[in-house]
């Protein structure tokens, strides 16, 4: 029997396999097309007979070495980069949904995600219902439509940090015939791998701890290769009946098990050009490299400041699954028995203003919008990200006014916690 290859290796070797005489570091594509002999082998790849490179909105010798190297990380058949998280979240669900369609999203999803699926694909004519959670089976059962096509869910929930059960969501959409997705941003392939537990499909914004540096924007999909589109062939027709562009082409006729990907490549990736540039691609690859190293510490330090948080005087509540008596701690030891992320959500005794002093006190700490990266940082969502959001809608979304996210990096702990020792003091 093959010895499997440990996350670790992968992170480091997966993806790009040179030749002799090769470059042995992935090189950078940067060409937007790509020559070919004679007009019938384009013919043949405009017709998807023949597989190769010949636009770079499309495939990319770069992006496609990164995309395998993810793929082979979460243990799914293919993927395929983005040119940002919200693209590739948008794109694995309008894979499989239509005007006149229905999905399920947890009601904790990032605000972006919220408003993705809650008000621009509701223009499209593609219905949302969010839910709680921590509702009962028969409530959430009540949800499922005729027209539903997928549920969705956060491994980690951005900014909350609530643990989604997935295998209980699998089983739940199964019932119903359709894919489980679930954005693994938080966790990465390295502390969970969704498909594991049920999941189909799975995202990522990359941008985050796979970038690890902020330096590029990008966003992942990842098929299982489970889902059995044929099984459920009324509910799928972009998937299992002809596509017209293609020349009548059925997608799960002529790829099988690489269905999904290949229509979300040549479909919708043709036609709304939500493209990863090889640069950012490159740049993607360069943080993969040591993502297995970086995402234990980030674990670390978060476990040691949010004891540190759980026990300070000014601090009325942690959410940090780690935590001995966190609502998520069961959870979290069933899916990240190595850590979860290095997010803690958590909020100050006192008002809004309190909360917001404290952050500007802060010294190395930053305030940004970004999360998820080797710096320590960190943002008061009602105020910035989901600032979109109605009282009710933050309600919903578990986003209380008092909500910092903190997102630790991996600095020396001692580091992080005197500089909040020193805010907090400074905004009394």
């Amino acid at each position: 029997m093959e010895k499997k290859t440990s996350r670790a290796s992968l992170c480091v070797q997966a993806g790009w396999n040179p030749k002799k005489g090769e470059a042995r570091v992935l090189p950078i594509y940067q060409s937007t097309t790509f020559k070919y002999e004679n007009s019938d082998q384009m013919a043949r790849l405009f017709d998807l007979k023949d597989s190769g490179f010949f636009y770079t909105r499309l495939q990319n010798p770069t992006t496609e070495a990164v995309a395998e190297k993810i793929a082979k990380l979460e243990g799914g058949v293919a993927a395929m980069l983005t040119s940002s998280g919200q693209a590739a979240n948008f794109y694995a669900v309008f894979n499989i949904c239509e005007a006149g369609d229905h999905l399920i999203c947890s009601n904790t999803v990032y605000g972006g995600t919220f408003n993705l699926f809650g008000v621009t694909l509701k223009k499209l004519g593609i219905e949302c219902t969010f839910i709680d959670t921590n509702w009962s089976d028969e409530e959430i059962e009540a949800a499922f439509r005729p027209n539903t096509k997928c549920v969705f869910g956060e491994t980690i929930s951005n900014p909350g940090g609530n643990v989604f059960d997935i295998e209980r969501f699998a089983k739940m959409a199964h019932k119903h015939g359709v894919p489980l997705i679930v954005d693994n941003t938080f966790a990465t392939p390295i502390n969970c791998r969704p498909f594991e537990w049920g999941a189909d499909i799975v995202t990522h914004s990359t941008s985050k701890y796979m970038d690890g540096h902020a330096v590029s924007l990008g966003g992942a999909i990842v098929d299982s290769g489970n889902f059995d589109w044929e099984k459920h062939h009324e509910k799928f027709p972009g998937l299992c009946e002809p596509d017209e562009s293609y020349h009548g082409l059925t997608y799960t006729k002529a790829f099988g098990k690489m269905a999904f990907i290949t229509k979300a490549t040549v479909q919708l990736m043709r036609d709304l050009g939500s493209t990863p540039s090889p640069m950012n691609a490159f740049l993607l690859n360069l943080g993969l490299e040591t993502l297995h190293l970086r995402m234990p510490q980030h674990c670390k330090n978060a476990q040691t400041v949010a004891e540190y948080l759980e026990k300070n005087e000014r601090v009325a509540w942690v959410n940090y699954c780690g935590l001995e008596g966190n609502a998520y701690h069961e959870l979290a030891k069933k899916y990240l028995p190595n850590g979860s992320s290095g997010v803690i959500a958590f909020g100050l005794k006192g008002s809004k203003e309190d909360a917001i002093r404290f952050m500007d006190s802060l010294k190395m700490i930053s305030i940004v919008t970004h999360v998820a990266d080797a710096r320590t940082c960190v943002l008061h969502p009602a105020s910035h990200t989901h600032r979109q959001l109605s009282d009710e809608q933050l309600k919903e979304a578990g986003i209380a006014p008092d909500l910092i996210r903190l997102s630790v990096g991996i600095e020396d702990a001692n580091d992080i916690i005197a500089d909040i020792e020193q805010a907090l003091e400074a905004s009394k």
